[in-house]
């Protein structure tokens, strides 16, 4: 879907909003004229149909163009991966959220909070009834990639008020001009600036009754609501890190080939020390793709074969995850090592890249939270 003047564009503005610390606004405007904020949506619901597999590989060239925008632009996509995870499971309540991705709506990701290691287990946010079957949410986001753009927001709160001896953790969507929230101005960090994942304050964003989307007992779940965020965003975030990586090789491959020695009056591509580092690099990338598209591919295929990994999906993609992101963070290093000083300087995109990849080990699941879960399939759940 990404053609290479497309892709052009968005690579000539990348190094310019990570300079001015601004928002991606017209790579955006681009991606939803091409189509491509459907990309996952099925075809009898408007979008383009492409598959997770074929996604991932989209999203992989965007990133090695603009791993911000990339990045950004992921949590529409994880949002689209739940629906067509429903959809292709015989459940129709995302079908809306399809339809209207298919005709521009800009979805972001409203569920990370300071301090909260349970991530999709628990929420410090409140979520009141409204009496009317809807919610109001009192809390406080952080890293909402899209602030500036997103038209509907995913949300996740405690309900502690409808039982308070039957807490549910409410997931809903709340719609920009709903009002009931203020977006800080906060974002200024050291890389994946342009994705202005700014602070987002819930206080009465209301989610009407239909808008909300499922209430679940906190802790350990495999309502497919649950498996189709978790599966969904750590593939997908798995694939961004993946071609920030491809295209750290690729320069570093460029570079040494055009740096000559004076020792020797050689390139760098003839050093051993160098082709050692750009082997070593390809080694760990080479072993990446084969994961990813193995897991996308069995995830798009598991519903026509009538399977259904359960709880070890969580094991697999949380593992993916942490493979891949910590991969590309080596990769990005070996890269910089080969291609000299000159990528210390903010204007190299070597070194824009190595800012970028860094927030890879921030994402859930962190490189705990999947040493835990893959500890507990195996070993089952520690003793009190």
């Amino acid at each position: 879907m990404l053609d290479d003047d497309l892709v052009a564009s968005v690579r000539g503005r990348a190094a310019i909003h990570d300079r001015e610390n601004t928002y991606f606004a017209d790579d955006l405007a681009d991606l939803r004229a091409a189509g491509y904020l459907g990309a996952l949506v099925p075809e009898s619901l408007g979008g383009a149909g492409l598959s997770l597999r074929e996604l991932c590989h989209e999203q992989a060239r965007l990133a090695g163009a603009a791993p911000a925008t990339a990045l950004a632009v992921n949590m529409h996509h994880v949002w689209t991966g739940v629906g067509r995870y429903l959809h292709e499971r015989g459940d129709d309540s995302l079908d809306w959220l399809l339809a209207e991705a298919a005709r521009g709506e800009v979805f972001g990701f409203g569920y990370s909070e300071a301090g909260n290691d349970l991530v999709l287990l628990g929420s410090r946010t409140e979520a009141r009834p409204d009496g009317e079957g809807g919610y109001t949410f009192h809390g406080r986001k952080i890293f909402t990639s899209n602030s500036p753009g997103w038209t509907r927001l995913g949300v996740m709160g405690l309900d502690t008020t409808t039982d308070p001896d039957d807490p549910r953790i409410v997931h809903a969507f709340i719609t920009r001009d709903g009002g009931g929230f203020e977006i800080l101005d906060d974002w200024d960090t050291l890389g994946m600036r342009a994705s202005q994942s700014c602070t987002t304050l819930l206080d009465g964003a209301r989610a009407p009754a239909d808008r909300v989307m499922r209430r679940i007992a906190p802790g350990p779940s495999l309502d497919p609501y649950v498996l189709g965020i978790f599966t969904s965003f750590e593939i997908l975030l798995a694939s961004v890190y993946a071609g920030i990586a491809d295209r750290a090789l690729a320069l570093a491959v460029e570079t040494v080939g055009r740096r000559t020695s004076m020792k020797t009056g050689r390139a760098y591509s003839q050093d051993p020390d160098i082709r050692w580092r750009i082997a070593t690099a390809t080694l760990a990338q080479d072993g990446v793709w084969p994961q990813i598209d193995h897991l996308a591919g069995a995830l798009d295929a598991e519903p026509a074969r009538g399977e259904d990994r359960g709880a070890r999906w969580f094991r697999d993609t949380a593992g993916l995850k942490v493979r891949v992101t910590e991969t590309a963070r080596q990769v990005v290093d070996e890269a910089i090592r080969c291609s000299g000083g000159s990528t210390y300087f903010n204007r190299s995109e070597l070194g824009r890249l190595y800012r970028d990849v860094l927030a890879g080990i921030f994402h859930p699941s962190d490189d705990e939270s999947a040493h835990s879960t893959v500890a507990q399939s195996l070993l089952g759940p520690v003793q009190d």
